[in-house]
């Protein structure tokens, strides 16, 4: 879903195509991909994302070498499902987010994405993995919500709690920011106030200034619970000691995904219980 419409596609019958068609050969592409960047273009490719350690080695190149490559790295979770474990990638974020000098954002809807792609079309000479689902996700109503331009912040306030200062801080990424959404209201009805806070990018937040860093993620506010469906590793950065992670810890298994999230427990039921336990209730 990443052709460039009517623009046909690159071959012996037409070397004017500006599609081009790599097969199985992630590496191959990104290396292409990285030899247009130094010609002065600004080339995106696309793929699974379980098949970033295909293209790994030429995308630490694009981070070493500032050239501005667009990764679209598509089927992001357990959210795959039938296609099985072997397709799910839980250790990739991880990973990608571990390369200096590399953007990756998981927006969580249509409105996250395009504030993504209007952010990193303005930094020309960074490359950036951007994290899609393969499930449909809903577009969040932003007439009760804050605004998607926080994107490029990295972090924002999606939802505020209701009622006075917020008691704990519920931090979610790409498909996943709707179970926070969700466990807030579950918490509301039982008297706890819970601030959303939708964090695309990591990178890009730790990029802001204190001030905005301290806005969004009070320090005197220590019950924060994260939930993404990948593994855990860095997350105590944002967390704190006291918070809790709602995740992979594990490989995953073959199912439809919404079956997969409720055995892995990746729920709205589970982060308002993180939420509780980490106020101590």
């Amino acid at each position: 879903m990443t052709f460039v419409k009517g623009e046909g596609d690159f071959g012996p019958a037409d070397y004017a195509g500006r599609n081009f068609h790599f097969g199985i050969r992630e590496h191959g592409m990104a290396a292409a991909a990285n030899g247009m960047a130094l010609c002065g273009l600004r080339p995106y490719v696309a793929t699974f994302f379980v098949f970033f350690d295909y293209l790994k080695p030429s995308l630490r190149l694009s981070a070493l070498g500032d050239l501005g490559v667009i990764y679209i790295l598509t089927h992001d979770s357990i959210g795959l499902g039938e296609d099985g474990p072997t397709h799910q990638p839980i250790e990739q974020l991880a990973s990608a987010r571990a390369v200096p000098g590399l953007s990756v954002y998981r927006p969580a809807d249509a409105n996250e994405v395009a504030e993504t792609w209007r952010t990193v079309m303005q930094e020309p000479s960074r490359p950036v993995v951007i994290v899609l689902s393969r499930q449909g996700l809903p577009t969040l109503d932003r007439s009760t919500l804050g605004a998607a331009s926080g994107t490029c912040r990295g972090a924002y306030i999606l939802q505020e709690a209701e009622g006075g200062e917020p008691e704990c801080i519920l931090i979610g990424t790409g498909s996943e920011v709707g179970l926070c959404l969700a466990a807030a209201a579950q918490l509301a009805g039982e008297g706890v106030r819970a601030r959303v806070v939708s964090m695309p990018s990591w990178d890009r937040f730790a990029a802001q200034d204190a001030a905005y860093r301290e806005e969004v993620l009070p320090k005197k506010i220590t019950a924060r619970v994260a939930c993404e469906a990948g593994c855990s590793f860095g997350w105590e950065r944002w967390i704190g000691r006291c918070g809790r992670f709602i995740g992979m810890d594990s490989f995953g298994a073959s199912g439809p995904a919404d079956e997969l999230y409720k055995h892995f427990g990746i729920t709205a039921e589970g982060i308002a219980q993180a939420a509780k336990e980490a106020l101590g209730r």
